[in-house]
């Protein structure tokens, strides 16, 4: 009651008298005062600036409390309520009740002591809050962003779609009205010759059965057709001339389809948070960390993630299975540099005589999906994230280069090679990958001319029909692309082995920014992107560190929008 009558500026001056009166912890960031706590980068924060730590991709993961909780508290003993002279010192997973030892009714039950139960479930909530901190409530608010967005632009489109949909039905009403009022003519003109029709046959039947009386009497039978009884009947009623017309032969068949063609009824689901509304391209990729793996694999030539704490790694003679922290979990020998992880998380690489094998996700079981012959073995391969088809880059014995879908069991599907040009857009394809919108993407070593090798990034649809072919940034004229991969903003990443630096382009090439070359990774080679973590791994042929873990994604800041929403 007291805040309230205060108001807020009031507020404002109280709490900046305890400030000057008191020593009050402030944030870190800014002046306001300390609500929480970061275990994992030893900060304070404030609410604001929480709730930015807590979705940032950066420190998304960190483990933010509320400050009172950055102590250990000491666990105060309680009393259990059936037995008042002793305290509870045991938890019963089967009740899920705190329980003294005199509780002989759950001794046969799944009992735990009670303070390692305590940080059990406490880790336990701990993460739902954090999941609901870093993502549901960011995902809801990104949700309502889009929802406030078309609230403002819903009510002039409905009324606008009021209208038409009003003025194409008067006019199919139009239509309807007056081919019924030319179907009311028509039947009431079909009746009329319908009773002429009767009257006629009427006619015909009494001649007849005259005809049939005078056939023994000829001079009555020869007056009976003098008369003008018999020449009348000579006129038949066209029956055609006033019958029923065919509706579809008099209406205008294509106004009516067009007026319902124009209806469309689009089903939606619930909605979706778009990568687009989350995320965002950082000015200065950063790096994120160096992984030093065991053993030193020296070059690394191709990199697959397939979890984020691990990743298939290749040196051109082995592949290595390494988690985040550099250790060998496992490893494959006398195989070609290129690999993928499809769908279901099984290995798919390509061995010394050009055939493509498959390992089980738990790397016991190894089987062959397909044999190729040489010189036509592939020299690249990528697994589909969005159909699990298999794409290969392959080069013919004319020294041309094509690409080759082929279904997850090995069945030949699609064959691009010269795309809608009608010529050849491939010379030497290194490295694969797809996009989101499933075009192909190629990182294309390009022709051999007096030493100087010429390469372009190649990008075809679905359909294998060409979009572009990316040769350099604006500054260069020159390419030498090599390990090649795509973000969740559908934006292309390729290492360029002549300037050593990895390119940002985005899905229609046009160029973004760049990846420079530090003393970590001075000549990158491989490219690999974490869907999850939306973390850009980089391996190099030469550096002090040969794998390195780049940020170039960001989340989108909403705190603004959210503070400064909109009154409906």
């Amino acid at each position: 009651m007291i805040m309230d009558r205060l108001g807020y500026n009031n507020l404002r001056r109280v709490r900046q008298y305890f400030r000057n009166s008191c020593k009050v912890r402030q944030c870190f960031q800014c002046p306001e005062d300390t609500e929480f706590y970061c275990n994992t980068c030893k900060h304070d924060l404030c609410l604001p600036c929480k709730e930015r730590h807590v979705i940032s991709l950066h420190t998304k993961d960190h483990d933010v409390v509320i400050y009172r909780e950055k102590y250990e508290n000491i666990t105060k003993q309680e009393t259990c309520e059936r037995h008042p002279d002793m305290f509870y010192q045991t938890y019963c997973h089967s009740c899920k009740l705190p329980v003294c030892f005199q509780c002989t009714e759950h001794r046969d039950h799944q009992i735990q002591d009670i303070k390692t139960a305590y940080k059990t479930n406490r880790q336990k909530h701990r993460e739902i809050v954090h999941n609901i901190r870093s993502e549901t409530l960011y995902n809801n608010s990104c949700i309502l962003a889009g929802i406030k967005s078309d609230i403002k632009t819903y009510h002039p489109v409905i009324s606008n779609n009021q209208s038409e949909t009003l003025l194409k039905a008067q006019k199919l009403r139009n239509l309807i009205d007056t081919e019924m009022y030319d179907v009311k003519i028509r039947r009431k003109r079909f009746i009329q010759s319908l009773q002429k029709q009767r009257k006629h046959l009427s006619n015909i039947e009494d001649l007849e059965h005259r005809s049939e009386q005078l056939a023994n009497r000829p001079l009555e039978f020869i007056m009976l057709l003098k008369t003008n009884r018999v020449h009348k009947l000579k006129d038949t009623p066209n029956p055609t001339q006033y019958a029923l017309v065919c509706l579809t032969e008099e209406i205008n068949i294509e106004d009516v389809t067009d007026l319902l063609g124009e209806i469309q009824i689009i089903e939606r689901g619930e909605r979706q948070v778009r990568n687009e509304s989350q995320l965002k391209l950082m000015s200065t990729p950063v790096l994120h960390r160096s992984v030093n793996v065991r053993g030193d694999p020296g070059k690394i030539f191709h990199i697959c993630c397939v979890t984020p704490d691990q990743v298939w790694i290749s040196n051109g003679q082995n592949i290595i299975l390494i988690n985040s922290e550099g250790d060998i979990l496992h490893h494959i020998t006398r195989n070609r540099t290129q690999h993928t992880v499809n769908l279901t998380g099984d290995l798919i690489y390509i061995d010394w005589d050009g055939n493509i094998l498959k390992l089980s996700k738990d790397n016991r079981t190894n089987s062959t999906l397909m044999k190729i012959t040489v010189p036509s073995a592939p020299k690249c391969i990528y697994s589909s994230k969005l159909n699990g088809d298999l794409l290969a880059g392959m080069r013919t014995y004319q020294g041309k280069g094509i690409i080759k879908r082929f279904n997850d069991i090995g069945h030949h599907k699609q064959t691009i090679w010269h795309g809608n040009t009608g010529q050849n857009l491939y010379y030497y394809p290194m490295y694969i990958t797809e996009n989101r919108n499933g075009d192909v993407i190629v990182s294309d070593k390009g022709s051999i001319r007096t030493g100087i090798c010429y390469g372009a990034v190649v990008v075809t649809d679905s359909r294998g029909r060409h979009r572009f072919s990316y040769t350099g940034s604006p500054s260069q004229s020159r390419l030498y692309p090599r390990g090649i991969c795509t973000d969740a903003l559908s934006n292309i990443l390729v290492c360029d082995e002549r300037t050593y630096t990895v390119q940002i382009i985005d899905k229609d090439g046009q160029f973004l920014s760049l990846i420079m070359k530090t003393q970590r990774v001075n000549i990158p080679q491989a490219l690999s992107y974490d869907d999850k973590t939306h973390l850009l791994w980089v391996g190099s042929t030469y550096g002090e560190k040969s794998l390195c873990v780049y940020r170039h994604i960001d989340r989108q800041d909403t705190i603004q929008y959210m503070t400064n929403q909109i009154d409906i």
